[in-house]
């Protein structure tokens, strides 16, 4: 199948029929499953004949979940979680360890940044955070030995973007093992594994369900590490994905090259018109022509994918009350910190996915109070054009 052409692959690839023959992938709701005698069930503990034994570490509705991703990024290996961020701190705490040490870019989701800076501190591992975009920070922070290198590219939610070539060649001349949170770009737009990159990281819950159903969150790298640190951590922690979770997010990836270039499509012409609109002061998006940094969008990014994140042009100095009022007055897009989704969403970053960051972090990150992020769907994008426009006329 890993022969096949993308939409192939989205639609057959992982396939496990049942005795059945289903035509969709079956759903095997099981805690456990039985041997046939005492020595097989010995047999399968010693992993001396691969079957499942227990969902928490090995189902075959995961399975296929877990195979059908892997076909999709070109990796050797896949390993689905509960979330994206059980899959953040599964990758971080298999591998680390005290004394270790951790670079990571500043411009990072509240979650991850968390995670990061408060959580991997407390088990001793020393964090340094660095400006992504400047390869002379990573070159600096990385002359020292490293364990792990970290970042989103683009980012949540300015989408700034990192170098992952260059970062990941500077990353192992220091030893480190490079992650990329590769949420916002999707599998389909870009590959961080191409360009170098260890392990990719996704929050399936976004775009890969894309329905607003359930949580789920996906590890992509090589048999060699998810089978040292990986599969241990899972079967013995548990940050496990439900099958029935993995079910619909199977659902959900029959539909997601079509998904992400419509909701593409809507976003580019939505950006059109918010470069076109005297009630904003900054638009910002990956391909459009006056992104600070197209040139490596053109080299590293399929397109632009579905997230924009604007700034409005406001009157007074209570930027925050302003925004809000627009917010407020949205009637077709929902405020929602959700991306990825099907429906047209929008937040306020400030206030919401990165409200524990500090006033100071805000401002050298550029979250200002005037920020939104828009998670452009699949609405007919003159209705969405028209909301925005109806809000700023009732504002």
């Amino acid at each position: 199948m890993s022969k096949k052409k993308l939409s192939t692959n989205l639609v057959r690839g992982g396939i496990n029929r049942s005795n059945f023959m289903e035509t969709s992938e079956a759903l095997f709701l099981s805690s456990g499953f039985v041997y046939q005698s005492a020595e097989e069930a010995e047999s399968a503990f010693k992993e001396e004949k691969k079957r499942f034994m227990y969902s928490r570490f090995g189902n075959p509705t995961i399975e296929i979940f877990q195979k059908k991703m892997a076909l999709l990024e070109g990796a050797e290996e896949c390993w689905a979680t509960s979330s994206g961020m059980s899959s953040l701190f599964t990758i971080f705490m298999s591998y680390l360890k005290k004394g270790d040490r951790v670079v990571s870019s500043k411009a990072l989701f509240g979650s991850c940044h968390y995670i990061v800076s408060e959580i991997l501190p407390r088990f001793g591992i020393e964090v340094v955070f660095v400006d992504g975009k400047n390869l002379n920070e990573w070159e600096s922070a990385l002359k020292k030995k490293t364990d792990m290198v970290f970042f989103e590219t683009p980012s949540n939610p300015c989408l700034e973007l990192i170098d992952i070539e260059n970062v990941c060649k500077i990353a192992n001349k220091s030893g480190a093992l490079t992650i990329v949170d590769n949420v916002f770009a999707t599998p389909i737009l870009q590959k961080p594994l191409k360009f170098g990159a260890d392990i990719v990281m996704y929050s399936a819950t976004k775009h890969i369900d894309g329905q607003g159903r359930v949580l789920g969150g996906a590890i992509l790298g090589s048999k060699k590490f998810c089978t040292k640190f990986i599969k241990p951590f899972i079967r013995n922690t548990g940050p496990s994905i439900s099958p029935f979770n993995a079910w619909i997010l199977l659902k959900g990836i029959e539909t997601l090259e079509l998904r992400v270039k419509k909701q593409t499509e809507n976003a580019k012409k939505i950006v059109d018109f918010l470069n076109n609109n005297n009630r904003i002061s900054k638009v910002i998006y990956p391909k459009d022509h006056q992104f600070e940094q197209l040139e490596l969008a053109n080299k590293q990014m399929i397109d632009g994918g579905s997230i924009i994140s604007f700034k409005l042009k406001t009157k007074t100095k209570n930027k925050k009350k302003e925004t809000f009022d627009f917010l407020n007055n949205l009637k077709l897009i929902d405020i929602s910190n959700n991306l990825g989704d099907s429906k047209t969403l929008i937040t306020h970053p400030s206030t919401t996915t990165h409200h524990r960051f500090s006033k100071k972090e805000k401002i050298n990150l550029d979250i200002s109070e005037n920020l939104v992020r828009l998670s452009v769907g699949l609405e007919n994008f003159d209705d969405i054009i028209d909301d925005i426009n109806q809000a700023f006329n009732g504002s």
